[in-house]
């Protein structure tokens, strides 16, 4: 099984709608990507100077499934929004 963990800083000039818009896209992914096994998405509430504003927690079968998920024209829709709106992405992806 692979872990698939995003983190996302938004630009400071994005709108609270601009960030409502995205995380709603990021929520609907399951429902359009049935390659996602499970699906976590949060939303900071401490606002720290050390802390992203939101996080994806994705799980995948494998290596092949998190390539596909990558590539799909619904998660690309996503990522091209994510790039107008964020000034910093991390991720991190393991094995477990």
């Amino acid at each position: 099984m692979i872990k698939h963990v995003v983190f996302f800083k938004f630009k400071p000039e994005a709108s609270a709608e601009g960030r409502r818009e995205v995380v709603d896209l990021l929520r609907a992914l399951p429902d359009k990507i049935d390659l996602i096994r499970s699906w976590e998405i949060g939303e900071d509430i401490v606002r720290s100077a050390r802390a992203w504003d939101v996080i994806e927690i994705a799980t995948f079968d494998d290596l092949g499934a998190l390539e596909i998920y990558t590539r799909h024209d619904d998660h690309v829709e996503v990522v091209l929004k994510l790039r107008e709106i964020c000034e910093a992405v991390g991720s991190v992806d393991y094995e477990f």
